[in-house]
């Protein structure tokens, strides 16, 4: 109550007020080391301050929650061969595709399901966050989720663990990075999950979640909005025959690893963590013929 109250006397539309605090949360934090100093870009420091509505004491918190969270973990050191064994189903993977305002596109079946540990499934988001974070072009920093719930059962429902940590990840270090989550052919028996995935998820990141049917043609539209058809894979009622391929998606993440490594070295150039591979798009599908290679506009 009294946050909110207090939040509304700044107008985050107006630039000078955001510098402003963009500013104050740089002082704030004080010396960075060179891996820091790269990561907390203009554009971090404004995903932190806008998660907790531009409170500096709190993003300046959750910030150094962050820095210390990949401290440990080292989620750029993560390399394609601890985590393929992850992706050989196409449970979760880059598109070779971007929505309409050129931002990555991550699919994901949950019912592609193929391992049981908890710690390589938690490695192996992660290092897909990485990657699709690296990929968004320069100006954009968020990503849309599709996830594929065709054949979805109880039995494919992570374990609530995995859940938790998920969501934790996402919404304390990965904040303002998502635009959308479409859910796509949800069966019935989801709701019951949902309800508690729901429970570990903020206000703002429920917004985001939009369910789509395929039979519900205004559902559709909705996600025809942020995802031309024409791209689509066809079992998300799109016009594209492209299928996940794995060895072509390893060579892609493989090449990916140098780039990333290059990136976070203290000899890089260059201070924003969106640059380094999104010149190109994953050739994560196949079509009937041939790759399907794209270029970001």
């Amino acid at each position: 109550m009294f946050r909110r109250k207090h939040a509304s006397q700044f107008d985050s539309s107006d630039a000078d007020q955001r510098e402003a605090k963009i500013n104050e949360l740089k002082a704030a934090l004080g010396p960075l080391s060179a891996r820091n100093e790269k990561y907390c870009s203009v554009a971090c420091l404004a995903r932190y301050l806008e998660a907790r509505n531009w409170n500096v004491a709190k993003s300046r918190k959750m910030l150094e929650e962050s820095l210390k969270w990949r401290a440990a973990y080292r989620p750029e050191d993560i390399r394609w061969p601890e985590v393929s064994v992850e992706a050989e189903t196409g449970k979760m993977y880059r598109a070779g595709f971007r929505d309409r305002e050129g931002r990555t596109v991550l699919i994901m079946a949950p019912a592609k399901q193929n391992t049981s540990s908890h710690e390589g499934q938690i490695r192996f988001l992660v290092y897909t966050l990485e990657n699709a974070v690296l990929s968004l072009p320069e100006g954009q920093e968020k990503m849309v989720w599709l996830i594929d719930f065709t054949g979805w059962t109880m039995a494919n429902a992570v374990p609530i663990k995995t859940a938790r940590e998920t969501t934790s990840i996402l919404q304390n270090h990965y904040p303002e990075r998502l635009a959308v989550a479409f859910l796509f052919n949800p069966p019935k028996v989801f709701e019951a999950f949902w309800k508690i995935v729901k429970y570990f998820l903020d206000p703002k990141s429920i917004e985001k979640v939009k369910f789509v049917y395929l039979k519900d043609e205004e559902s559709m539209k909705i996600m025809h909005k942020y995802i031309d058809p024409k791209v689509l894979p066809v079992e998300f009622g799109g016009k594209s025959n492209a299928v996940y391929n794995h060895e072509e998606y390893s060579e892609l993440m493989t090449k990916d690893d140098i780039k990333m490594a290059n990136i976070w070295t203290t000899e890089a150039k260059g201070d924003h963590v969106n640059h380094g591979i999104s010149e190109t798009l994953a050739p994560d599908v196949t079509s009937q013929h041939s790759l399907i290679a794209a270029k970001a506009s």
